[in-house]
């Protein structure tokens, strides 16, 4: 069979959704089974899997569901108890002391909070803490989604303390001894280019998600009222960003994530109190009442003003519980302190499920989750809640969660098929593999660019950048070598193209929306997150090729100009926002707004 085929073939289960999902808008309940059946058909009839491999591979997503959903509720638990202790409504008022502008409500605590937890955790948990947080502090929950979803780019390569670089990358090269003797020096190398690439592309990141909120949830549906912060935007970004390539260059790929955010935090919130670069109070953004939103941007959770039993509660009490939250989850992923070895000793796990190789595996001590349920314990002492109010709490979290489990429980066990489609009786090389083969043969010395939609796609369908990284890292260092050019540039545009792809990846966007009860509205979610990564990919991937081509091709080449075509784009889209913001002013006999 040729590769042409084959690779037409690997990409029939990701046609599935975005045809159902994304077309035709079904909700991933049911997307999700069809192209989990497709996945099953390729790999039992096309690649001639043993039905034991397909079997264990679907019983390991089971459990990987499993584990998400155990993550799932433990963040809307923490949600709910923080709601009913009244200590949401002293977090709520405390941003509405430092502006009541949503635009800047959204920056602070997506890019930022956001892009601390991811360093400190990964694998999706700033969505379970970042996006209820913003349902609670009044954002649609459909706007909260899609916020948190878009800066899941940035500060993902180096999530979970290095994790997508040191065990998705090196665990990657590491199949081929040849390339290096000391991986950790190879990966802090790619690492700081990395970096440097997610810089560049991070840069409009915050300036995105503001201007995707003011036009899908806004009263004028305006991309303009979002552009008109482009100033604070652009310094929230370079607040996170900067400190982020310093740390990546020269303390190495553990820590750029979680300094670059909580470093912004510290500048971004100081300077917003003291109204540096902030709009005017007369041009304060928020949504319309909430009797005005549209039902499909509302989820299952409802957010209650409830005020703390003694009528006030002081901003540090309330804040207390995601203090604790940051701290825990620093302190069990540091390798450095003792923790880490003793969380992880308790696993969960059943070896080589029908003798296929494939293993299942849970470690309940080290899951977020549980950090989370701690904290909730925790919160009802230090915010002496009574009996009643933590069982509503709990009570109200596990109805959201099984809401969640129907999509999950198709949407995971596809994604092992899939990645497990290897050693058939066909002689195939796994899915992912052929795919990228097929498109190696189109793209030839064009590859640079297709490098970031290959580590896009693999995050898309594992869910996860370590996992792209691991599966495809070796691929793309062996492109990069074969097409003659420095292949560790090649490896870190597949790196920060499997962040990027963490924007649209189907159980992460499920999984975000179950933390606020947004069911059935998966494929709305990635409508709207498809553009930023497009821009992400093709950006980086561009500027890839005019680096690695640059020697032979000199500054005027296709990456040099397509990179200038969107550097141009942007900045005459923010140049002459003023006019077509001044044309929202404009109110027709009709009533509406232009």
């Amino acid at each position: 069979m040729s590769t042409g085929v084959l690779a037409f073939l690997s990409l029939l289960p990701i046609l599935a959704v975005g045809i159902f999902l994304v077309g035709m808008r079904m909700p991933a309940s049911k997307a999700m089974p069809i192209s989990y059946l497709v996945a099953i058909g390729l790999a039992l009839f096309i690649w001639k899997v043993p039905g034991a491999n397909v079997a264990a591979a679907s019983i390991n997503g089971l459990v990987v569901a499993g584990t998400l959903l155990y993550i799932i509720f433990g963040a809307i638990l923490l949600l709910n108890t923080l709601q009913e202790s009244g200590g949401l409504k002293t977090i709520r008022q405390g941003f509405t002391d430092i502006t009541e502008d949503r635009r800047v409500q959204v920056i602070i605590i997506a890019w930022l909070f956001g892009s601390f937890i991811e360093g400190s955790a990964g694998f999706g948990t700033p969505a379970a803490v970042a996006v209820p947080l913003m349902v609670g502090l009044g954002f649609p929950a459909m706007a909260a989604v899609v916020s948190g979803m878009i800066i899941q780019s940035t500060p993902v390569s180096f999530g979970a303390v290095g994790t997508p670089m040191i065990v998705g990358v090196g665990n990657g090269l590491a199949a081929d001894p040849s390339i290096s003797n000391n991986f950790y020096e190879l990966v802090g190398l790619i690492a700081g280019k990395v970096a440097i690439l997610h810089m560049v592309a991070g840069a409009l990141i915050p300036l995105f998600v503001v201007a995707i909120m003011t036009r899908f949830f806004g009263k004028n549906k305006s991309f303009s009222e979002g552009l008109k912060i482009w100033k604070f935007a652009l310094f929230a970004s370079f607040a996170m960003t900067i400190p982020y390539v310093l740390v990546a260059n020269f303390l190495g790929p553990e820590f750029p994530s979680m300094i670059g955010g909580l470093t912004g935090l510290a500048i971004v919130i100081f300077a917003a109190k003291r109204g540096f670069l902030m709009p005017p109070k007369e041009e304060v953004w928020n949504f319309e009442d909430k009797s005005k939103w549209d039902p499909e941007w509302t989820g299952r959770i409802e957010i209650k003003d409830i005020a703390h039993k003694s009528g006030s509660m002081t901003m540090v009490r309330a804040w207390a519980p995601y203090i604790l939250v940051g701290v825990l989850l620093v302190i069990s992923r540091l390798k450095s302190l003792p923790f880490v070895d003793w969380l992880q000793s308790w696993t969960l796990a059943a070896e080589d499920i029908f003798g296929s190789g494939i293993t299942a595996s849970f470690q309940p001590l080290y899951s977020p989750g549980s950090i989370f349920i701690l904290v909730s314990l925790i919160t009802f002492f230090i915010h002496g809640m009574n009996g009643s109010a933590y069982k509503s709490a709990f009570t109200q979290s596990a109805k959201t969660t099984v809401a969640a489990s129907t999509a999950l429980v198709f949407t995971v066990p596809m994604v092992q098929v899939f990645l497990n489609s290897g050693g058939g009786a066909a002689g195939f090389e796994r899915m992912p593999i052929e795919l990228a083969n097929g498109v190696v043969a189109l793209a030839g010395e064009y590859w640079p660019i297709f490098a970031t939609f290959i580590g896009g796609l693999g995050a898309f369908i594992a869910g996860s950048n370590t996992v792209s990284n691991m599966m495809f890292s070796l691929f793309q260092y062996d492109v990069g070598t074969q097409i003659g050019v420095d292949p560790t540039w090649i490896v870190a545009l597949q790196a920060v193209g499997g962040a990027a792809g963490n924007m649209i990846c189907v159980h992460n966007v499920v999984a975000a929306s179950a933390v606020v009860g947004l069911m059935g509205k998966e494929g709305d979610v990635i409508r709207k997150t498809i553009f930023p990564f497009v821009y992400y990919a093709l950006l980086l991937g561009s500027l890839g090729y005019s680096i690695v081509w640059y020697a032979d091709k000199g500054l005027f080449n296709l990456g040099s100009f397509i990179v200038a075509l969107i550097a141009f784009a942007a900045i005459y889209i923010i140049a002459t926002n003023k006019k077509r913001a001044e044309k929202l002013t404009i109110t027709p006999p009709g009533g509406k707004s232009f």
